[in-house]
């Protein structure tokens, strides 16, 4: 809510968290923090003892701005089956910006790979602006960046082309940073990440 500390700078990130989706995730991560905010997501915290949907509805809660990428449609190759997480907590997003008095100002950014692709499985949000991404991290980057700079209308978040460069250069070096930190980039967690990332981007505009 407004009152809720950090409520303006949140940023609830609901998106796959598989392998093959984790390298966009690392450039939503990377951009959300290059611009001044606050990344929340559900694997910033690990407690049996807390119910999951509680968990996500305290996340979107303290968040005024969310992201979510609803591209992960395709059959699990176990199971046969869609995940629908993504779109489940979209839905609790939208109930949020809709029915809860701060509702109103709330912002979101929908994403999918292709454009027009989710009114063939989501035709519900038809009429709402989604960004599509094919895929492509640099795309992420820009699409998250020029979202994040319209919903918050501040004029401190640096140029595309600065977080751009400042991706690759981190990219480039992470492997070489995570073995000085003892870590191992195959398997870096989302905390760790996040740390190495906010300590780059300190130095970066010191």
């Amino acid at each position: 809510m407004a009152g809720t500390p950090g409520f303006n700078d949140n940023v609830f990130i609901n998106c796959p968290f598989d392998a093959g989706y984790w390298p966009l995730f690392e450039v939503v991560v990377f951009t959300v923090y290059a611009c001044g905010f606050v990344p929340r997501c559900a694997l910033e915290e690990s407690d049996s003892g807390d119910v999951r949907i509680d968990k996500i509805v305290r996340l979107i809660r303290e968040s005024r701005l969310g992201i979510h990428d609803i591209s992960r449609v395709e059959l699990d190759g176990g199971h046969q089956l869609p995940r629908f997480n993504m779109p489940f907590e979209l839905g609790l997003d939208l109930g949020f910006k809709k029915f809860h008095a701060e509702g109103g100002r709330k912002r979101l950014l929908i994403l999918d790979t292709e454009p027009y692709r989710y009114q063939k499985f989501l035709s519900d949000i038809a009429g709402q602006d989604i960004r599509a991404h094919g895929n492509a991290p640099e795309k992420v980057l820009r699409e998250v960046r020029e979202w994040l700079r319209v919903a918050s209308r501040r004029e401190t978040l640096k140029p595309t082309t600065w977080i751009r460069d400042q991706y690759r250069a981190f990219a480039t070096a992470l492997p070489e940073i995570c073995d000085k930190s003892g870590l191992e980039r195959d398997s870096l967690n989302y905390l760790d990440y996040a740390q190495l990332v906010e300590e780059w981007l300190q130095q970066a505009v010191s």
